[in-house]
């Protein structure tokens, strides 16, 4: 009984896939998601006026869910909105895109996930690193890019990782990484004076830099157990 449900679920998720794919080709939003198209992604943006920061939220969970790159529309949100509010934007659309996909990954997908899982074995560390470090895993996978944001998103609904410590965690290690992105889009779209445009540019690289020193720190203390992080 349980597999039959299971196998309705994964079809009904499959077909609503299949369908927003679909929308989205057809309407021609998949190209926007590049680097080169961001300038016409931002005039389209600013196009539904009091709606764009609920439409560039839409944008940061459609990202989420099918896996096309966030850094585009991250960059977009600081092109598009004066900075703090990029910020928060970008900061609610990415943690809800997060949030989605480990729903989806954890009731309505979840036979799907489970043959991405025994394929891929940075995905079966994630689920090891789990139940031996609890959400301090999570801590580690946000700041290693060897494992993949998104399919990660899904793999952790697999987890026994409770949702509110996963959208907390999620929240707080993506904040970064998002002002850092944010910012540096805001100063070259800016018309600000050189000084502010700099002060933009060196705090985004200074979290830079603590971003990529997080994983050390995280592998050198006593935060995790028996992890082991192979960066190509």
């Amino acid at each position: 009984m349980a597999k039959k449900k299971n196998k309705k679920k994964l079809i009904i998720t499959l077909i609503a896939v299949a369908i927003a794919a679909y929308a989205v080709h057809h309407f021609g939003l998949a190209k926007y998601f590049s680097r080169e198209n961001l300038d016409i992604l931002q005039n389209w943006i600013k196009d539904f006026g009091i709606m764009a920061p609920i439409i560039y939220i839409g944008l940061w969970i459609a990202a989420c869910i099918f896996f096309l790159p966030g850094l585009p529309v991250a960059i977009l949100g600081g092109l598009v909105f004066d900075p703090m509010l990029a910020i928060i934007y970008a900061s609610l659309g990415s943690t809800l895109g997060a949030t989605a996909a480990f729903l989806i990954g954890r009731y309505a997908a979840r036979d799907l996930v489970e043959g991405w899982k025994q394929k891929n074995k940075h995905v079966q560390k994630i689920d090891d690193g789990v139940k031996k470090n609890g959400w301090r895993m999570l801590l580690l996978t946000r700041s290693v890019p060897v494992f993949p944001f998104n399919l990660q998103n899904y793999v952790y609904g697999l987890t026994d990782i409770s949702l509110p410590m996963y959208f907390f965690v999620s929240w707080i290690t993506m904040i970064p990484g998002t002002v850092a992105y944010v910012l540096m889009a805001s100063a070259l779209a800016s018309g600000e004076s050189p000084m502010q445009i700099l002060i933009y540019i060196a705090i985004a690289g200074v979290l830079i830099v603590l971003l990529s020193l997080i994983p050390k720190f995280i592998q050198k203390s006593d935060m995790v157990e028996d992890v082991e992080i192979e960066e190509n």
